[in-house]
């Protein structure tokens, strides 16, 4: 049984005239939410064995704050591939994660992560709205991340930044 978390990244700076997208940095809201998500993962017992991320400035942030924040002791992988890249490369970047690995988290843009999370557990492709910040959590029967296949996951949570406010 593998553990599947899809994070959108947290809410990002504004960008400015002659800036590229992927330089664009996480706003202060931003750092704030992917601390928080850290910090909820840990508390859920949900550290990761494993995380990916896009290597645009507001993901890497987003990822390197919420292992920062749970006290994730290994390797962030960084994956030019996941930048606006559609689902079924994120479903791509998990079938290489090393079988050992029981749980992995990774960090990209949208509209990717609706796709990805969809195909997972055969959803319709509009069937996910996830703002900046959102973690999505899903169960999948496999027993090495290369034999996920589309339609096979089950969803198990979802949280968003602003949830965790109320805790």
């Amino acid at each position: 049984m593998k553990t599947i978390l899809l994070m959108r990244h947290a809410k990002a700076e504004s960008g400015v005239p002659g800036q590229r997208d992927f330089d664009r940095s996480l706003a202060a809201r931003g750092s704030e939410d992917a601390r928080r998500i850290g910090r909820a993962l840990a508390k859920l017992g949900t550290v990761p064995d494993a995380i990916v991320a896009s290597s645009a400035a507001r993901a890497k942030e987003t990822a390197e704050a919420v292992a920062h924040a749970m006290a994730f002791s290994g390797t962030i992988r960084m994956e030019r591939a996941l930048y606006n890249a559609p689902g079924d490369v994120w479903i791509a970047a998990l079938r290489v994660i090393p079988a050992a690995a029981e749980s992995a988290l990774i960090v990209a843009h949208s509209p990717g992560i609706a796709q990805a999370a969809a195909l997972l557990c055969g959803a319709s492709s509009g069937a996910f709205d996830i703002p900046t910040g959102g973690l999505l959590a899903f169960e999948e029967g496999v027993e090495r991340w290369r034999d996920l296949d589309a339609g096979g996951a089950s969803l198990r949570w979802f949280l968003r930044p602003r949830m965790l406010e109320q805790l």
